[in-house]
């Protein structure tokens, strides 16, 4: 395995990004079946910092040379969203069997289309880090529908702060809460009041997201103001709800006419056991590194058996697919009908086109 883009540990002078690449490391160091040799980024501090702490013997300031120089099976990708299409393109196409990329995959729904085919033609496993499937709380919410709890599913409600960035997690979760299923349509709206950049990203301030799966179910998302509802997911069933991150509440709560309109409180899943002892700092990205540790578990034995792992790169298409058809929704003024055939990211280009105002 070999990483691109190291950063810095988060909440240290200069850092500017989220430590990815230190978070994938201290997953990854917990399993046997992989072993990290190299490491690119282009700052040079950053760099050895990350490879003097996590012991990698070979660094690089250009990813290319280090994809020529250096026999690899895998590529992790943990740099900012602009960056991931031609990252991606240039590792599949240089022979890795693995491309694992951070989210949100591309900056247009042409560069993600593009990213998936690349790794499909050059016979590589793509995946993205949608790591929430393997935390200890969504996975719970899913066993209970899956189960039956709340009946057959009717709606999925979720609540955050942005389509893009955070959207694409809980995108990924309600297309993972309805199994994979193909959505039939999208209808939604945007606007630029309050909206910023994360990671050189322009993200909405407001937006809503209606559409509806071929299966008869419906799904919304409400962003800006709607982070600060009752929870970040609602499941409704023919026989119950299902919530999940309850604000001042449990993680996971359901009620059905079983429970007598109650609410019953589920506890979490345990997360990996690893010892405390085993971190090189016990209070450094713990929960995120069991997570990725959890994730590359998974695409391990993916790898092995030749199935579709669940943090696949097709799941993560199925994802941004909504995202951009709800800015073209906006921008058409009307429903859009999947599949989605456009290549830009309709957000920044009406920003660019001035027509969708950015205030403060």
């Amino acid at each position: 395995m070999a990483i691109i883009g190291c950063g810095r540990h988060e909440r240290t002078e200069g850092a500017t990004g989220c430590a990815q690449g230190h978070k994938a490391m201290l997953g990854y160091r917990w399993i046997d079946d992989i072993e990290v040799v190299a490491a690119a980024d282009i700052r040079q501090d950053n760099l050895d910092l990350f490879c003097d702490e996590h012991s990698i013997p070979n660094r690089f300031a250009d990813y290319r040379q280090m994809l020529q120089q250096v026999e690899l099976d895998a590529v992790t990708i943990t740099t900012w969203p602009g960056l991931h299409a031609e990252m991606t393109i240039a590792a599949a196409q240089a022979g890795v069997k693995w491309v694992h990329c951070e989210k949100p995959m591309a900056t247009t729904f042409g560069d993600a289309k593009v990213m998936v085919r690349a790794c499909d033609e050059n016979h590589c496993l793509f995946t993205i880090n949608h790591e929430y499937r393997y935390g200890p709380t969504f996975p719970v919410a899913k066993r209970l529908l899956d189960y039956g709890f709340i009946g057959e599913l009717v709606r999925v409600e979720t609540f955050t702060s942005n389509l893009f960035d955070m959207g694409t997690h809980y995108f990924d979760l309600m297309l993972w809460y309805n199994n994979q299923e193909p959505v039939e349509w999208v209808m939604g709206q945007i606007d630029a009041t309050g909206g910023h950049a994360v990671f050189a990203a322009r993200v909405e301030g407001q937006g809503i997201s209606f559409f509806k799966w071929k299966n008869g179910v419906y799904g919304l998302m409400m962003t800006g103001e709607g982070r600060e509802q009752q929870c970040q997911h609602r499941l409704i069933g023919t026989r119950g709800v299902i919530e999940v991150g309850v604000k001042d509440g449990p993680p996971v709560r359901y009620r059905s006419p079983k429970t007598e309109g109650r609410w019953v409180e589920v506890p979490e899943n345990p997360r990996l056991p690893i010892p405390d002892d085993f971190w090189p700092n016990p209070h450094l990205y713990r929960p995120q590194a069991l997570d990725m540790a959890a994730l590359a578990l998974d695409v391990v034995d993916a790898l092995r058996t030749g199935r579709e792992p669940m943090c696949s790169g097709l799941n993560a298409l199925q994802g941004d697919e909504l995202i951009f058809a709800t800015y073209e929704s906006s921008r058409k003024r009307g429903r859009v009908d999947l599949p989605l055939e456009i290549e830009d990211n309709p957000y920044v280009a009406m920003l660019d086109a001035g027509v969708l105002p950015l205030r403060r």
